[in-house]
């Protein structure tokens, strides 16, 4: 057996060497990055965005009158949603039925000013808008 293990380390004892070297430089890069990577960590970066509701600064105006046009319209009043809340827990378009989530990608797509905003489902419902399949389970 010993005669065996003298053979084998004369034949391969370069390529052995090398291989030990190898492994032990790896094993040192990879220590040496990983602790530098726990030096360097930083917490994630948060990026929130909110809705643009429009008008919302009317809200508190309580001196609003109201048209006969705008109550004999068959569509509902989509700027009293945004007017009544600036918190869009649900966004809409004027140009739809359909409401979303604002973190939907077709939330995204709709122009500022066809924003309608939604304090709650119930409220959307009321409105006449329906959920989209998409966004809301």
């Amino acid at each position: 057996m010993k005669e065996r293990l003298t053979e084998f380390w004369k034949k391969y004892e370069t390529k052995v060497i090398l291989l030990v070297g190898l492994v032990l430089v790896a094993s040192i890069a990879f220590q040496g990055g990983y602790l530098k990577g726990r030096a360097l960590q930083e917490s994630p970066l948060v990026i929130e965005k909110t809705a643009n509701c429009p008008n919302s600064s009317k809200a508190n105006e309580p001196n609003q009158p109201k048209t006969e046009a705008v109550a004999n319209n068959p569509q509902p009043d989509n700027n009293q949603g945004a007017n009544e809340n600036k918190n869009c827990a649900f966004v809409g378009s004027r140009n739809s039925n359909k409401y979303h989530l604002p973190s939907c990608r077709y939330a995204k797509t709709i122009k500022p000013e066809n924003l309608v905003c939604f304090s709650s489902k119930e409220d959307a419902q009321k409105r006449g808008y329906q959920p989209d399949a998409n966004c809301i389970k």
